[in-house]
């Protein structure tokens, strides 16, 4: 229990001086500025404000971001063409062995066909041959 006592306090002063550094850190002003600064120096140097500063930093964030979307969405289109392109090749090569099966089937009735008749034929003249030679 003591240790959690402990614990708390020490997160406890933490915040606190979390708390009192923002305070010290960030100066803050009762009234905005009314006259405008100089742009240009001698040199014809530009000098931003803090304001100006952060609203280019969250310019520049929105277009990297806008961007980072873009591109993002790129990788995605160029991803889902390849995937479409692999898909093709697949189905073409499928449909390349279906053809090449029906060939080869269409080849293998017309072989049985043809070794059929061959082997009825063959053992007619057989037969016919035999029931000549037991007549004889």
């Amino acid at each position: 229990m003591l240790k959690n006592k402990l614990r708390l306090t020490n997160y406890g002063r933490k915040l606190l001086i979390v708390m009192l550094m923002n305070f010290l850190i960030f100066p803050m002003y009762g009234e905005p500025q009314t006259e405008q600064q100089r742009i240009l120096n001698k040199e014809k140097t530009r000098f931003y404000t803090d304001l100006e500063i952060d609203l280019l930093i969250n310019d520049l964030t929105e277009a990297a971001l806008e961007a980072i979307d873009q591109v993002a969405g790129e990788a995605a289109r160029a991803a889902t063409l390849s995937m479409l392109d692999r898909e093709a090749v697949a189905l073409r090569e499928a449909q390349r062995w279906k053809q090449e099966a029906e060939t080869i089937k269409r080849k293998s009735i017309k072989n049985n066909f043809v070794v059929g008749a061959i082997c009825f034929l063959g053992g007619l003249a057989a037969g016919v041959t035999g029931v000549l030679i037991i007549r004889n």
